[in-house]
């Protein structure tokens, strides 16, 4: 019987929340492994109001509520931490809390864990539930992403990670600021089992076009360095190209491409360490509901 830790990143969304935790419970009933949740609430500003019934099939749930709004990966990150270093565990599975990431997909993930005991197990993406113009961002974010980093990534926080993956994670600065694009860096020793994004349980999602064009530089920042090298050959070849026709218009590209370095840079800035150190210090209280 492994004893399995899933995280649930929160702000304010407690309605989800009810219902996620009741489906949880609901799809674990047959399992014999241990199943404890804990919920990381990043200093929601609405009351907390759960409606969740008797979760006879969860072993344990406690809420981490943090005393300053840090973002989601961050909240991810300090989850893992706190696990690491004040919880006995096998593995770790962050999940969203909205229902995108679907209840019924942890038993996959467990199933996975059983025949490959040492491998982290990442959820590839295969089908979302969004409008169109957002697969088509999505998409191009994909191609981005492989084109100036060379990693296709293709999944999200829903993940199930080995205790020896969270070690890695927690010491990589990278986590503080990119989920996928840290555990890209830091473990190459994972699979993969097919997932398809769920819908919202309640209301919209808080995922814009700006928040998706800062998340896709926010993973390709973990690899800045490759990045730099990439956008450098690019700059020479393209001038080459351009040099005896150059314009405004042709200048376009370059400038797009020095934004994007720019952006990237500061993005990289949130990589910091000596923050993830301490990031225990921004938890307020520890509720143990279960």
């Amino acid at each position: 019987m492994k004893n399995f830790k899933i995280l649930i990143p929160t702000y304010n969304d407690w309605q989800s929340l009810s219902k996620l935790l009741n489906r949880i419970n609901k799809e674990i009933e047959d399992l014999t492994h241990k199943i404890s949740i804990i919920i990381i609430d990043d200093a929601s500003t609405f009351d907390r109001q759960l409606e969740i019934e008797n979760l006879s099939n969860i072993n344990s749930i406690k809420i981490l509520s943090m005393k300053e709004n840090k973002g989601h990966a961050r909240c991810i990150a300090t989850g893992l931490k706190y696990i690491f270093e004040k919880e006995e565990f096998d593995y770790a599975i962050p999940m969203d809390g909205d229902g995108e990431d679907r209840p019924e997909e942890i038993i996959e993930f467990i199933k996975s864990s059983e025949s490959a005991p040492e491998q982290t197990i990442v959820g590839e993406r295969v089908k979302r539930s969004e409008a169109f113009i957002f697969k088509f961002c999505y998409f191009f974010h994909k191609i981005i992403t492989l084109v100036f980093t060379g990693h296709s990534i293709k999944f999200g926080n829903f993940t199930c990670l080995t205790k020896s993956t969270v070690e890695k994670m927690i010491n990589e600065k990278a986590t503080w600021n990119s989920f996928s694009g840290a555990l890209t860096k830091v473990e190459k020793n994972k699979i993969s089992i097919p997932s398809i994004r769920g819908e919202r349980y309640f209301g919209p999602s808080k995922m814009s076009f700006s928040n998706l064009i800062n998340h896709s530089l926010s993973i390709i920042s973990v690899f800045k360095n490759t990045v730099l090298i990439r956008s450098a050959l690019f700059i020479i070849i393209y001038i080459l190209m351009i040099k005896s026709n150059a314009s405004i218009i042709t200048a376009i590209p370059l400038i797009l491409l020095l934004v994007m370095i720019y952006s990237i840079s500061s993005l990289a800035l949130r990589e910091n360490m000596d923050e993830f150190d301490k990031a225990l210090s921004n938890i307020k209280e520890i509720e143990k509901l279960k």
